[in-house]
């Protein structure tokens, strides 16, 4: 089966053939740059603050109304295989069901900013098979998570009662990007607290203040108020120059790790054999090489 084959098959409901072809552009033997009208959400934030349970809670909502719901779950690189530990499917694995729904684990494959730049790829090809929402979970908050803006129009920052995560995010500038802030497990205490924090923290930026919720996956509560927040959002289009400076950067650093002389360059910058301006130019000429390839 060709490619035209598979992909009017996945168009079509073919869920075998939307799994080949995924997995044929994790591996780099397919692209898909169709313009298409996406609806993607990027799910971010630190580890156990609940937020594959509150995306499970998502995916039942949207569902229930109608909608075909994709969730890209990325998972750090396990250290010794390279591929994807696969917590993230776990933990989701009761919403995998029906056609509805569909949940596909990704290796992290050591990327900077926690993403394969081929995620891109995948979000075109899973709205051109008309799946409605598109989900990316990424594997927690830091400096790199500002990486996700490249591949989702709306952002969703979710915290647990402890203020020390958020000013973390603060650090890292993830507040800044985030179109909605929840603060989940609200059932625990100084749930309100936190947020009372975060609301008076973000009426010291300049730009309109983002919406902060508190919900609580496991008792479903507040729920409903987050799928109308993020219905009715309207992408900020401000973001446009840092949007497109996160798809550069991430291309950059793709063509230089996927390269295998990469790890060339730094082994002669850590045996003394290159200077680090010199093994600069090298990484200069290597990208050069990959661009003008493509």
């Amino acid at each position: 089966m060709n490619d035209h084959e598979l992909l009017m098959g996945a168009k079509s409901g073919d869920r075998r053939n939307l799994s080949k072809l995924l997995s044929m552009i994790e591996n780099g033997k397919f692209t898909f740059q169709k313009d298409t009208n996406v609806w993607a959400l990027g799910v971010t934030g630190p580890p156990g603050v609940g937020k594959s349970t509150l995306i499970g809670k998502l995916i039942e909502q949207w569902t229930n109304a109608g909608e075909k719901v994709a969730v890209l779950a990325v998972d750090p690189s396990s250290p010794v295989s390279g591929g994807a530990i696969l917590g993230d499917r776990l933990r989701m694995s009761n919403s995998d069901i029906g056609e509805s729904v569909f949940v596909r684990s990704l290796a992290t494959r050591n990327y900077p900013g926690g993403i394969i730049p081929k995620i891109s790829d995948m979000i075109n090809l899973f709205s051109y098979c008309g799946w409605s929402r598109i989900i990316i979970e990424t594997v927690g908050s830091g400096q790199s998570e500002i990486g996700i803006i490249a591949f989702a129009d709306r952002i969703l920052l979710v915290d647990g009662p402890d203020r020390g995560d958020i000013i973390q995010a603060e650090k890292a500038g993830i507040m800044e990007m985030a179109d909605i802030i929840v603060v989940n497990k609200s059932d625990l205490p100084r749930a309100k607290v936190t947020a009372d924090l975060i609301i008076e923290s973000l009426s010291l930026d300049s730009r309109d203040l983002v919406p902060v919720l508190l919900t609580s996956a496991l008792e479903n509560k507040g729920i409903n108020d987050l799928v109308s927040c993020l219905d009715s959002l309207i992408p900020d289009k401000s973001r446009k120059n840092l949007r497109i400076r996160q798809i550069l950067l991430s291309h950059w650093n793709s063509l230089a790790i996927s390269n295998p002389r990469f790890e060339k360059i730094i082994l002669d910058a850590s045996d003394g054999i290159k200077s680090i301006s010199e093994s600069i130019s090298s990484l200069m000429e290597l990208l050069h090489e990959e661009a003008n390839h493509e």
